[in-house]
């Protein structure tokens, strides 16, 4: 089973559900930060990640001694990683999508393949199971090829050995989001119960949907303004959208959150509240017909 913990936008508490989820799932546990231009599940979960893995994108590479400088790698490329000066070819990787267009177009073959570095995929384990992350490249602008490898090296951890896979995905439903959403069985969605808040859940609702799995939504600091919470619970009413919990608002976890410290440990009240969360997305995902090893308490 993998189950996409997502948001419509930063800071709604998809990483804090993803890391209290992780920590009292009991059974088999995977954690994977999908998250690659900030992760920052592993601040909480503390892996050890031995294992490092480059991820590159296939860019052209001119070979000026063939290039007839035809323009032909130019007019193909929609992406601006080709122009022309002065009657010369340039290329730009960073702006290459690896489309392959510009090798199909070259009768002259005066184009070699070269990579252009993504970021970095990170393995090892946790206290609580296994983990897997990765983080783009400083400077790149485009996440998705390194989010696809990432989803396929889970896959293939997944293969390995069975497990529960909690994946803390990108904010927001831009590109990152979609692909990262594209690779699990469930979502749950982190709802953050104020105007701004509501407002992209609404939007995150509308766009995750279209994937056709099962949606799921959860309260985060709840408490704080009774017309928004009610406002979330009616959406999630008219759209049929299970609301499986309702983590309250509470300085105590907000200053355990800002020490790095698991939700779940600062006090017995908390471990109950994740406790109870984590048996409603059991329920769920089994309501859906989705199998999981959890280990009920």
């Amino acid at each position: 089973m993998k189950l996409c913990i997502a948001s419509g936008k930063g800071g709604a508490g998809k990483t804090t559900i993803t890391a209290g989820l992780a920590h009292v799932w009991g059974g088999s546990v995977l954690a994977a930060d999908l998250d690659v231009e900030a992760p920052n599940l592993h601040l909480f979960l503390r892996p050890d990640l031995p294992d490092e893995e480059t991820v590159t994108l296939p860019v052209p590479e001119l070979n000026p001694e063939r290039c007839t400088q035809c323009g032909l790698c130019r007019d193909i490329c929609h992406y601006g990683a080709v122009a022309r000066f002065a009657g010369r070819v340039s290329f730009f990787p960073d702006m290459c999508h690896g489309c392959g267009g510009c090798f199909a177009v070259c009768a002259a073959g005066a184009l070699r393949t070269g990579g252009r570095e993504l970021g970095r995929l990170h393995r090892g384990s946790f206290a609580d199971g296994r983990f897997l992350m990765g983080r783009s490249r400083i400077g790149e602008a485009m996440t998705p090829p390194l989010l696809r490898r990432l989803l396929f090296r889970l896959d293939a951890m997944l293969e390995d050995r069975a497990a529960d896979a909690f994946m803390d995905a990108p904010p927001g439903v831009s590109c990152p989001a979609m692909t990262a959403a594209r690779g699990a069985d469930a979502m749950l969605l982190a709802a953050e119960p104020t105007p701004f808040g509501l407002h992209d859940f609404r939007l995150a609702c509308e766009a995750f949907s279209t994937l056709g799995m099962p949606l799921a939504a959860v309260l985060n600091r709840a408490g704080q303004d009774a017309a928004c919470d009610g406002a979330v619970l009616e959406y999630c009413a008219e759209h049929g959208i299970p609301v499986l919990g309702a983590l309250p608002f509470d300085e105590a976890a907000a200053r355990g959150y800002a020490a790095g410290k698991l939700v779940p440990d600062i006090s017995p009240a908390w471990r109950e509240r994740f406790e109870a969360l984590a048996e409603a997305v059991a329920s769920f995902l089994h309501g859906a017909g989705l199998q999981t090893g959890r280990r009920h308490a």
